[in-house]
C-alpha cells in the first residue's frame, strides 16, 4: 500500500477532481442520500444548545439537516441553489434492515426510520450551532452559497483535512457526526484522533460507512459503465487504501476508534433502499459524477458522454423498475462511541 503522504495526495486530488459534480448534484444527493445518514442522527439526537461537529460536510446539506433548528425563524430556510442539479426528485425510504453475520462485536442489525427534509432527524436549540468540515474546499465554498449566513446563522462551514489540523476550531464540540466519510481518510487513525480532541469529555460520536461490495452491488456499476467511453479514471482503491470500502471489515474499524482514544464503541449493520426516479439517463450521469469517472466524463465530448451514461445505464438496470424508479440497496455500519 502507497505510504499515507502519497495518498494524502491522492486524496486531496480527487476530490478536487470530483467536487464539481457534487456541486452539480448537491440538490439531488441531499435527499437520496439521506437514508444513509438516517441511523447517525437517530442515534445521535442533538439536544437543544448544542454544539455538533459534521464530519465530510461536503456542500452542506447534512449540516443543515443538524442545525435546522438552531433558529426557528431560519429552520425553513431551503438551500440556495449553486448550480441546477438534474430535474430529480427522489423519495428516500428507508426498509427493515437485514440480519448480519458478522465479527461479535458487531450488534444485530437494526430497523431506521427515513428522515425527511420537513423532519430533520436531529436538531439544536436557539443557541446551538453545527460545524460543516470537509477536505475540497470547492465543496465548502458550495455549502457556505446554499446555506448563506444571515439565513442559516447556526452553521459555519470549514475547510481542512482532519488528519492534520490537530483539532478542528470551534472546538470542544458536544457531538460528531458523519456521513460515508471515515473510510475515505488516508489516516483513519490519524482522522479519528482529531474528532476525539475536538469533542468535550462525554461527548459522542455517530458515523456510517459502507459495509462490503456485495450488499452495496451499485455502487460500482456506473463507474464500470461509463470507463470504457471516458478514457482513464482516478485509481481505484486496493485493499485498506482510502475508499467505499475500506471500513468493510468491524474489527479494522474497532482497532482505529480504539487507537484514536474513544471508548464504548459500538458497530451495528444497516441496510436501506436509496429511491430514484425513472429517468435512467439521469440517475446514470447523477452517479457517475459523483464516483472515479466523474473528472472524466465532464471532460468528455457529448458523444462520449451519451455512450458513458449508456453503459451506466445498461449496469444499473437490475435495480430500476420501468414507472416505478431505482431502488438502490445500500448495507452500511452505524458506528458509535463516546469520549472520556
Amino acid at each position: 500500500m502507497p505510504d499515507i503522504a502519497t495518498l494524502r495526495e491522492r486524496n486531496a486530488t480527487f476530490w478536487a477532481q470530483a467536487a464539481p459534480g457534487w456541486i452539480r448534484h448537491a440538490d439531488l444527493q441531499d435527499d437520496a442520500g439521506r437514508p444513509l445518514g438516517a441511523a447517525a442522527m437517530e442515534w445521535l439526537r442533538p439536544r437543544q444548545g448544542e454544539r455538533i461537529l459534521d464530519i465530510g460536510c461536503g456542500c452542506g446539506g447534512t449540516t443543515a439537516d443538524l442545525a435546522a433548528a438552531v433558529r426557528p425563524e431560519t429552520a425553513d430556510a431551503s438551500a440556495e441553489p449553486v448550480e441546477p442539479a438534474a430535474t430529480m426528485s427522489p423519495a428516500v425510504a428507508v426498509q427493515p434492515a437485514a440480519t448480519v453475520r458478522s465479527a461479535v462485536a458487531v450488534q444485530p442489525a437494526a430497523t431506521v426510520e427515513p428522515v425527511t427534509a420537513a423532519e430533520p432527524a436531529a436538531t439544536v436549540g436557539l443557541d446551538g450551532q453545527a460545524y460543516g468540515v470537509d477536505l475540497a474546499e470547492s465543496m465548502v465554498l458550495a455549502a457556505r452559497e446554499r446555506f448563506p449566513a444571515e439565513r442559516h446563522p447556526g452553521l459555519r462551514f470549514i475547510a481542512a483535512d482532519i488528519e492534520t489540523i490537530g483539532v478542528v476550531p470551534g472546538a470542544p464540540f458536544d457531538a460528531v457526526f458523519s456521513r460515508m466519510t471515515l473510510m475515505l481518510l488516508a489516516d483513519p487513525v490519524a482522522g479519528c484522533t482529531t474528532i476525539r480532541r475536538s469533542l468535550r469529555p462525554g461527548g459522542r460520536l455517530a458515523a456510517t460507512v459502507f459495509r462490503d461490495g456485495g450488499v452495496n452491488p451499485w455502487l460500482p456499476a456506473a463507474m464500470l459503465g461509463a470507463a470504457p467511453h471516458v478514457g482513464a479514471v482516478a485509481p481505484l482503491p486496493l485493499g485498506d487504501e482510502p475508499g467505499p470500502f475500506a471500513f468493510a471489515d468491524p474489527e479494522r474499524v474497532k482497532r482505529i476508534l480504539t487507537a484514536a482514544g474513544f471508548d464504548a464503541i459500538t458497530i451495528q449493520a444497516h441496510d436501506v433502499i436509496l429511491r430514484a426516479p425513472d429517468s435512467p439517463d439521469a440517475v446514470a450521469e447523477w452517479l457517475i459524477e459523483l464516483g472515479p469517472a466523474g473528472a472524466a466524463y465532464r471532460t468528455a465530448s457529448p458523444p462520449q458522454q451519451a455512450n458513458a451514461r449508456s453503459g451506466a445505464v445498461r449496469l444499473l438496470s437490475r435495480f430500476h423498475t420501468p414507472g416505478t424508479g431505482y431502488h438502490l440497496p445500500a448495507g452500511h455500519w452505524l458506528i458509535t462511541a463516546t469520549t472520556t
